[in-house]
């Protein structure tokens, strides 16, 4: 019987989602796969993903069962599976290094980190844990900004032989010395940061190729985002921001048909309003000339679940990670990074990364 072994660094609001949809769709959800680009990819459901493994730092979630901590404070995101069934995984207590802002401790109980007093593992403690829960694929869910955290846990991923997905904006695939150990090791490679199923980025991203396919040209455009969830309570510390705006803005200029300058393009995470929890509401315009250069613009407002967003691409780039390990194939999956990641070390029009990711799905290479 197939299954996918996965373990998981930051049990999130991410997390939280991408475990509940594992459950949902292993259960009732299974008769109707919406939220789904691929019911059966590689031969894998998601009814074949098990959680084997976890860590965190928060003393609310080291210690629990995967199925409670994920409804532990400070998560906020949507229940929407009734029923997540004990895992019999306990989360571990991780390595804090850089992954905890220092500016996180003046919120309330409910909405920052508290860092559990247990003995942080060493490289080696978690090497053995993901050695000995046989896991396949490692999940990076840090906070944003976790670049020492984020090698910790790549470079176990690597000792290990496990597949690493990386979900944030640190760069390890779209770093050239992270992709060739990888590829030498001969072990998967995903990233970098996670392009949400109908997200501000995928949006901006399809809008602006749009521009350039209708020779609309394109002079000015910003997003601006909000929430209230962990994610954006630490992107206030604008110290942990540099990786993340260089993501969300190459994601957009890299389909532009020209450039735009650093003036006249403006993306990424805008203000923390607590009450919001993880819904993130995006606004977006952009400025351009038509025939005859006359002016014209568009102003778009989307509102969405911030996690589950995240957590049908996330069952994805698992299932893409074993598969590619499955096959032998180390370094990174060019197709899963294109498809599925605002910074991959190559970036593609849209049409172009899905069409390569299927080809990979029915056993093409991976190389674009």
């Amino acid at each position: 019987m197939n299954q996918i072994n996965l373990a998981i660094v930051g049990v999130g609001n991410c997390a939280s989602s991408l475990v509940q949809g594992i459950a949902h769709y292993s259960n009732g959800g299974a008769n109707e796969a919406i939220g789904l680009s691929h019911w059966d990819l590689g031969g894998y459901r998601p009814k074949d993903i098990r959680v084997v493994a976890a860590w965190d730092v928060d003393r609310r979630k080291v210690g629990q069962d995967v199925a409670d901590a994920i409804f532990a404070k400070p998560n906020c995101t949507a229940v929407f599976c009734d029923h997540v069934p004990d895992s019999g995984v306990k989360v571990r207590m991780g390595a804090v290094l850089d992954g905890v802002s220092a500016h996180m401790a003046d919120y309330s109980e409910a909405r920052s980190f508290r860092v559990a007093d247990a003995p942080e593992p060493s490289l080696a403690d978690v090497v053995e844990v993901l050695k000995a829960s046989e896991a396949d694929v490692l999940m990076n869910y840090l906070p944003v900004g976790s670049q020492a955290a984020t090698e910790f846990y790549a470079e176990a991923a690597l000792k290990a032989g496990v597949a690493f997905v990386n979900n944030i904006p640190v760069f390890i695939a779209s770093n050239p010395d992270w992709a060739r150990r990888f590829l030498e090791a001969g072990v998967p490679l995903i990233g970098d940061d996670i392009k949400a199923q109908i997200g501000a980025t995928i949006v901006h991203r399809t809008l602006t190729d749009l521009f350039a396919q209708r020779g609309v040209r394109l002079d000015r455009t910003y997003q601006l985002n909000t929430g209230g969830n962990t994610d954006f309570l630490n992107m206030l510390n604008k110290d942990r921001l540099a990786s993340k705006k260089t993501s969300k803005t190459e994601a957009v200029q890299s389909v532009a048909e020209r450039r735009l300058d650093d003036d006249n393009i403006h993306v990424g995470p805008s203000d923390y309003v607590a009450w919001q929890n993880d819904n993130k509401v995006c606004f977006l315009r952009m400025e351009g000339r038509m025939f005859g250069g006359v002016p014209m613009n568009i102003e778009l407002r989307l509102s969405v679940e911030d996690s589950p967003n995240s957590a049908g691409v996330a069952i994805d780039l698992i299932r893409c990670a074993k598969v590619a390990k499955d096959r032998g194939i180390g370094g990174i999956i060019h197709p899963a990074s294109s498809s599925f990641c605002k910074h991959p070390p190559v970036q593609v029009p849209d049409r172009d990364a899905f069409e390569a990711l299927e080809a990979f799905i029915k056993g093409a290479n991976t190389k674009h």
